[in-house]
């Protein structure tokens, strides 16, 4: 019940975004490779953001 007005943590917003993109890169990937691949690519940039900032902790 607290855990409703609780804010999401930046990695918490990145992990979200990331799953998404992989979702669409799937989904995608059966009919358009090019537009896979540019969404994977965007995904592997926010993996490796994430692991940065948990580094940084």
């Amino acid at each position: 019940m607290f855990g409703l007005f609780k804010k999401k943590t930046e990695v918490e917003r990145l992990q979200e975004k990331y799953k998404e993109l992989l979702e669409k890169s799937h989904k995608v990937s059966h009919s358009n490779r090019t537009e896979a691949d540019k969404l994977m690519a965007q995904a592997d940039e926010i993996a490796q953001k994430i692991d940065q900032i948990k580094k940084n902790y």
